[in-house]
């Protein structure tokens, strides 16, 4: 879609607002940066954080000494890459409860910015916690581990296994009482690697969560990341927890085992490829694809 003048006006209004004293942030969720022109005479570049999503262009705009974090390539729709981009820009030490970030963003791949979203770090709405908290984790968790988990199930929702759709639970933390409340269905893909050699941050772990996530059962994964167990059948069953219609007994699973511990479950839905991140049994955030590749 071509950029036409009122694209421009749109453009130049956020920035106007993002001068505010107000305003703590601008995420520009976008990888075509701002131009030299739009910039200039704006003292905006303390405030500016561009979400992109390849790795050249990071290094590009750090080399210009702009702060920058890196998403997922996959076709979300906007308010999902911008809750996505929070996410990362809150992992990343950019973010703090009680600021106020506006979000911009836009169709696919185009330049075009037609979208600006207001968000509270924090906020006790309900509504906005829902949409947009990064979880507000305890400190024996990694946020950058749970952030690479959020990016790895949201790679496996998109591409699935083979060309074909899968699903499947990720649990992060409080490891000892969720090995308690579970069962190991198959043989442990895991058991016998060195834990140096089996963490999530890893890009060859991540590869094999991505694998092994068309088996049956859950991952258990430690706070730091070391991936504990693959096909694990979850004991939990809470009846406090109450789910969307919609949502069967995967998301039942992992909301029951993230209410009866202190850990955090990753869903992947099979039909739609859509992740669910759940905390305290109920969704602390939900990335909808807007069209799945597989």
């Amino acid at each position: 879609m071509p950029e036409g003048k009122f694209d421009r006006e749109f453009l130049r209004g956020a920035l106007v607002l993002m001068s505010r004293s107000e305003v703590d942030r601008l995420l520009y969720v976008s990888d075509h940066p701002l131009s030299t022109a739009e910039l200039r005479g704006r003292p905006v570049k303390r405030k500016l954080v561009y979400a992109v999503t390849s790795d050249g262009l990071v290094n590009q705009l750090k080399a210009k000494k702009y702060t920058t974090v890196m998403i997922p390539p996959y076709d979300y729709t906007r308010i999902e890459k911008i809750k996505v981009a929070v996410v990362a820009a809150q992992s990343a030490g950019l973010l703090k409860d009680g600021d106020t970030v506006l979000a911009l963003a836009g169709p696919g791949n185009d330049k075009v910015m037609d979208t600006l979203v207001k968000v509270t770090i924090g906020s006790e709405d309900p509504e906005e916690k829902i949409r947009v908290d990064t979880l507000g984790l305890p400190p024996e968790f990694s946020s950058q581990v749970v952030e690479s988990l959020i990016h790895t199930a949201m790679e496996i929702g998109a591409e699935g296994y083979e060309g074909r759709p899968v699903g499947t639970i990720i649990v992060i933390g409080d490891s000892t009482a969720v090995m308690e409340k579970s069962r190991q269905l198959i043989l442990n893909p895991f058991q016998g690697i060195s834990e140096a050699e089996r963490n999530a941050l890893d890009p060859p772990i991540r590869e094999a969560v991505k694998t092994f996530s068309a088996l049956d059962g859950a991952f258990i994964i430690r706070e730091d990341g070391v991936v504990l167990a693959a096909g694990r059948y979850l004991l939990t069953m809470s009846r406090d927890v109450k789910l969307p219609m919609g949502l069967g007994a995967r998301h039942s699973a992992a909301a029951s085992i993230s209410a009866e511990s202190k850990a955090v479950a990753i869903t992947v839905s099979q039909t739609t490829g859509t992740v669910r991140v759940f905390k305290e049994g109920e969704i602390a955030l939900e990335l909808r694809q807007k069209l799945r590749r597989v």
